[in-house]
């Protein structure tokens, strides 16, 4: 396998790259996890979909992947809102539940969802309460350097003199986002403890935690919780090194929240923690930003159900998967009841022909009667669809080239185009190439499976009926099986070597 070739768009250089691991063959990948203080909602999707893409895809190329995905299950007040709010915290009294209670709640609900997305597991999933110690450690080397300091119990990173700094060594904080310092201080709007900062800019690592504050630990500092953004800096630098590969989220997370663990980490480690930053685009629902505000906050058991009230129908996981897929990860992605409803038309047409495909046998024989410009074209569209993946996993490109297939595979499908006409190695190569892009790397599966297997074995029994009455010339009886299986939405075929076929209509 070719793993030379698969570039990646870096937020870091804004430039596309080639792909090279730090270790040859092994693959450090960190990507920030949900915040389990509410259910998963339809912008969990998104990221978490793209990169199992990602995990698969490399794990394909013979890469073998160490794939760390954080739950927050502590802290993450806003940086940009009630600051000293901790979402869990607020959440746990609203729900009247225990934190950890609640916590475990929501990380399960998560948990379902990946699972109905048949998203993979990550190789480790850590916990920002379980990892506490390596927090409070990472911020005493922070205020060791002097790039923090500490007020009434709470630690702020010195964005300023980090600038001043690191900014000199080709680290400027603004180096992922773009955002230039100065503008910044502009802009920053007046938040609570902004009188403890020495700029508006700087950040907390951690919070001193009030009487009433439910979750708490105890720090050099006093009882607190940690930060938000200390969590990704001490975990991905636990499990992955100083220095990883590829570090991934949605673009919403690159400012703060990425730009911030460079900067911890560059004071940490004097380098930036990971060589690729990947960031897929935002979703928008009927053309509006999700919020709120809006009230269009999907979650996924709405979606999947069809609950929420600005949707017609529920949609299934793998209708959704494969709309995601259906554009490429960096663009923005509409959702709406008619996209999803075409998402789903097409899901169904793709996977129908990829049923006929594993089902039917590849003719050994080397036939005469061959089409070669067909064969030829068939070959060329499955050649392209690595170089498709591999120009920056463009899932969008490589569904349009196999679609572009759907055709050929319905004209032998319906015998308006002999089995024949394709080599047996083509025929195979087709058949490999459909089965690797739709189950293994795009991770597609049949939700239909377990019915129609049952079915299936129900199909088989009354073909046997109906085949013993064509044998004692009972047709009637035989025309009257096909007939009202016909009426209930079943096509029934006999094939020419005696055998019958079905399909859903």
């Amino acid at each position: 396998m070719n793993m030379s070739s698969l570039q990646f768009y870096n937020s870091l250089t804004r430039e596309k790259e080639v792909f090279t691991s730090i270790i040859p063959g092994k693959v450090g990948m960190y990507v920030c996890g949900p915040t389990v203080s509410g259910e998963s909602h339809l912008g969990h999707a998104r990221p978490f979909i793209t990169f199992d893409i990602v995990f698969r895809y490399l794990k394909h190329l013979g890469y073998q992947v160490r794939y760390v995905r954080n739950i927050t299950d502590a802290g993450h007040f806003e940086e940009e809102g009630r600051e000293s709010e901790d979402k869990i915290s607020k959440k746990a009294v609203l729900e009247k539940m225990e934190p950890m209670e609640l916590v475990q709640k929501y990380t399960n609900l998560f948990h379902w969802a990946m699972r109905a997305f048949n998203n993979l597991e990550p190789s480790i999933e850590p916990t920002a309460t379980g990892h506490i110690v390596e927090q409070i450690v990472m911020i005493e080397k922070i205020i060791q350097d002097g790039y923090a300091y500490v007020v009434n119990g709470s630690v702020y990173f010195d964005v300023d003199k980090y600038h001043n700094h690191f900014g000199k060594n080709g680290m400027p904080y603004g180096i992922l986002s773009g955002r230039v310092l100065d503008e910044q201080l502009e802009t920053t709007r007046e938040l609570e403890s902004q009188d403890e900062k020495r700029n508006k800019t700087d950040f907390a690592l951690w919070k001193n935690a009030a009487p009433e504050h439910i979750m708490r630990w105890q720090s050099p500092w006093g009882i607190g919780f940690p930060g938000w953004h200390i969590e990704c800096s001490a975990m991905s630098t636990k499990y992955l090194g100083e220095e990883f590969d590829i570090h991934g989220g949605g673009m919403d997370l690159q400012f703060p929240h990425h730009e911030c663990e460079i900067a911890q980490s560059a004071v940490c480690n004097h380098k930036i923690p990971a060589r690729y930053w990947l960031h897929n685009n935002m979703i928008t629902i009927n053309g509006k930003k999700m919020g709120k505000s809006y009230n269009n906050v999907i979650k996924l058991s709405e979606l999947f159900s069809g609950t929420h009230e600005i949707l017609t129908q529920g949609f299934s996981p793998m209708t959704v998967r494969f709309f995601i897929l259906q554009t490429h990860y960096r663009s923005t992605l509409d959702f709406s009841n008619e996209a999803l409803q075409a998402a789903e038309k097409g899901l169904k047409r793709i996977w129908e022909a990829y049923t006929y495909l594993r089902k039917v046998t590849v003719d050994i024989e080397v036939k005469s009667a061959g089409d070669d410009e067909l064969d030829k074209k068939v070959n060329t569209i499955l050649h392209a669809l690595q170089a498709d993946m591999n120009e920056d996993l463009n899932t969008a490109k490589v569904l349009a080239g196999l679609f572009e297939l759907v055709p050929v595979i319905n004209s032998i499908k319906d015998g308006n185009i002999k089995k024949v006409a394709l080599s047996a190695t083509t025929f195979q190569f087709l058949k490999d190439q459909f089965k690797l892009y739709l189950e293994d790397i795009f991770g597609l599966t049949d939700e239909n499976k377990q019915d129609t297997d049952k079915l299936s074995a129900v199909l088989q029994l009354i073909g046997e009926i109906r085949k013993d009455a064509r044998s004692r010339k009972d047709f009637a009886t035989s025309d009257k099986i096909r007939n009202q299986l016909l009426s209930a939405g079943i096509q029934l075929k006999d094939e020419k070597d005696g055998n019958m076929s079905w399909e859903l209509l």
